[in-house]
């Protein structure tokens, strides 16, 4: 099938003050015509936090299961199988018809284009020798393309309404669907209560027992102990059901545990059986491209914040003198140095910022930087591919981290562990590590989270690492319920 988008782009924008609106009202003003996402930056400074988007009024989707796309359109639903040596991420390159021509420096980082969430498992088809299994019950990938956006400017109290036309013929078009955003602001804000009260919330159940788990990770610290790999990470499963409304959930997430990557997507009218929700706040970028230079900003190492400032530094100095949190991340750091040489020019790929402490809301992490100059014959999608998964989240070395979490992991991951993010016409791209995620899936709500296992893990330890992690995003669906 050819591209459905030429490579012209027309962006057509409008200017409101915002000092009224926030993305969660406006959101709210505009959602429930069908699919629909929220991206915002709550925490992280300006280069970060700067901007949040949101679109509800999504002209195509894009859904990836049993080894071929579904392409929904206005006109219908066309399936593509992928052929032989092709990947899925090839696909969404010929229907997005990349814009290379100079950014416009006036527009935000994403004013339209792609924007959804890439499974763990998709990297079956870029690494072709990993027997990875998909999920069930999830699509391996969603994608919306999104014409019309809203851009929050958060440094100078204003929001952009962007539309994008692809020919002179479509600019008509592209102004009606300002002029229908403009009227659905004046509305007010709808009532939230989304509160199920047929359904009760239930007890947390976990795919992995305890000492499945620990086994787990006694079998993967064998494996380290054989040089076969120096580190992996491992990931269980927790659920239940929830009475608590999806929108309600992430609002509550976003006052409990803001972050640099928030994000929500309604999938509710693409999937046959139950409707699909995803819910997230993670903290770490997986990989971003931005006038040419691409940059990955790993995470590993994480302590408590303190209860005063002098307890603040002390766990900062005892976290960045642990040789073992030092040696993962270093490794890490290494790791996402070789992923981005694959697609890099040679000599450009350097780490300006190493072994820095950043503090979010309640934990600390040890973060580095690391870029990048993209070479001219690769795009948003190959540096995609390239870095997937993120070393973070897989283990190094990565391939074979890989075969052994299909081994040890009782079931596929789905969107744990993927990424989450945006690809826009004009060839810029941001995504972050599907962590600190739920799935929502009907009135049932999910959320995975692993540990990082090396020589010296203590199995129990690293099992609750896990459990605690889950049990964090789980205060916001509590909260969410409370409200009712």
């Amino acid at each position: 099938m050819k591209s459905t988008i030429k490579d012209t782009t027309i962006p057509i924008v409008r200017e409101l003050s915002a000092d009224l609106e926030t993305p969660i009202s406006v959101y709210l003003k505009l959602a429930g015509k069908g699919p629909s996402f929220l991206l915002e930056s709550v925490t992280g400074g300006e280069h970060v936090a700067r901007y949040s988007f949101l679109g509800t009024d999504l002209r195509d989707a894009f859904i990836l299961k049993d080894n071929q796309w579904a392409i929904h359109t206005p006109q219908g639903v066309d399936m593509l199988p992928l052929e032989e040596e092709q990947t899925p991420l090839q696909i969404l390159r010929d229907h997005l018809g990349l814009n290379t021509s100079p950014k416009n420096p006036d527009l935000p980082r994403f004013s339209g284009g792609l924007v959804g969430y890439l499974g763990f498992e998709t990297v079956q088809y870029f690494e072709p020798t990993l027997p990875l299994l998909p999920h069930p019950d999830l699509p391996e990938a969603i994608f919306l393309l999104a014409d019309t956006v809203i851009a929050f400017d958060h440094a100078y109290g204003k929001m952009l309404l962007i539309a994008t036309a692809h020919s002179e013929g479509e600019i008509p078009a592209a102004e009606a669907r300002l002029d229908d955003l403009e009227a659905r602001l004046d509305n007010p804000v709808p009532d939230t209560n989304g509160h199920n009260p047929d359904i009760q919330p239930g007890e947390l159940q976990s795919n992995l027992t305890f000492d499945e788990f620990c086994q787990a990770v006694v079998k993967a610290k064998e494996h380290i102990a054989a040089g076969d790999i120096f580190q992996v990470v491992l990931s269980q499963q927790l659920s239940r059901t929830t009475s608590a409304s999806p929108f309600e959930i992430y609002r509550s997430l976003r006052r409990i545990n803001p972050s640099p990557y928030m994000f929500f997507f309604d999938f509710a009218d693409l999937t046959e059986d139950e409707p699909l929700y995803l819910i997230g706040a993670s903290p770490e970028i997986h990989v971003r491209l931005e006038d040419g230079l691409a940059s990955l900003r790993p995470i590993a190492g994480t302590r408590p914040r303190g209860a005063t400032p002098e307890e603040d530094q002390d766990l900062a100095d005892e976290l960045l003198s642990d040789p073992k949190e030092r040696a993962e991340h270093v490794m890490l750091v290494d790791l996402g140095r070789n992923d981005l040489g694959r697609v890099c020019e040679y000599g450009t790929v350097k780490v300006p910022e190493q072994l820095i402490i950043e503090r979010y809301s309640h934990v600390m992490h040890i973060v580095s930087h690391v870029e990048g100059q993209i070479r001219p014959e690769f795009d948003a999608f190959d540096l995609l591919q390239a870095t997937f998964p993120a070393g973070t989240v897989s283990g190094a070395p990565k391939v074979r981290a890989m075969e052994l979490i299909h081994k040890l992991e009782n079931q596929p991951r789905g969107v744990y562990a993927g990424a989450v993010g945006y690809i826009s016409y004009d060839g810029s791209s941001d995504t972050c590590i599907a962590i600190r995620t739920m799935v929502m899936r009907g009135q049932e709500i999910s959320v995975q989270a692993g540990a990082g296992i090396v020589a010296d893990s203590v199995p129990a330890n690293e099992y609750q690492e896990a459990i605690n992690k889950a049990k964090a995003l789980f205060a916001a669906v509590e909260n969410a319920e409370g409200l009712n």
